[in-house]
């Protein structure tokens, strides 16, 4: 079973199966904004869901490592970059977003409340941090910086995890609701606690 897994996620045709899932969630959305369907405060659905979304991905990425080590699937990291770049897709698209339905996109206000509010700081951090991620998540920009760089600059990807953990618990703290953000907590617990005991310069 694990051989015939193995060939099936190198298959050719499996190549854009992963990225049709993670656009899954946002033809979802798009279908929920379009129909309605998004319920009586949907600009805050549409931000919350592409948060989810981002949240998902990213917490997905990191877990790629452990489930191929656990598994003995090599082919399983092929999973990891359409799910990290999804993630900045997603975080990209809530960020774009909070700052038109909720701030009109003048920029201004959205500087001020970046300011003034932890929680979308946090947030905002999160996103300028994946940044350069995504933008070396390609074989060129790997090979240009070079697999030592590459690997280090990678690694932040558990920090990037921790501010957007401390966005989405502060975010939900307003509304004294910790239930979701614990359950990110302990995975993301679990994710760094297997990191560090397998040694942090592993793949």
């Amino acid at each position: 079973m694990r051989a015939w897994l193995h060939r099936a996620l190198l298959h050719r045709a499996a190549r854009p199966v992963p990225w049709l899932l993670c656009l899954a969630p946002l033809a979802g959305l798009a279908w929920g904004a379009f129909a309605g369907r998004l319920g009586a405060n949907p600009a805050e659905a549409l931000i919350c869901g592409l948060g989810d979304w981002a949240l998902r991905g990213l917490w997905l990425t990191l877990a790629v490592t452990p489930l191929r080590e656990i598994t003995g699937l090599a082919a399983l990291a092929r999973l990891r970059r359409p799910l990290g770049v999804s993630s900045f897709g997603y975080a990209s698209l809530h960020l774009l977003a909070y700052g038109w339905l909720d701030m009109g996109l003048v920029p201004g206000d959205i500087a001020a409340d970046i300011a003034r509010r932890p929680f979308i700081l946090m947030g905002f951090t999160a996103w300028a941090l994946m940044l350069p991620l995504a933008a070396t998540s390609f074989n060129r920009a790997a090979k240009a910086l070079g697999a030592r760089r590459w690997r280090a600059l990678h690694r932040t990807v558990y920090a990037i995890a921790v501010v957007a953990l401390l966005h989405f618990v502060w975010m939900r703290a307003g509304k004294h609701d910790f239930t979701e953000p614990a359950v990110y907590g302990a995975v993301l617990a679990g994710l760094l606690g297997w990191r560090l005991w397998h040694g942090v310069g592993r793949g």
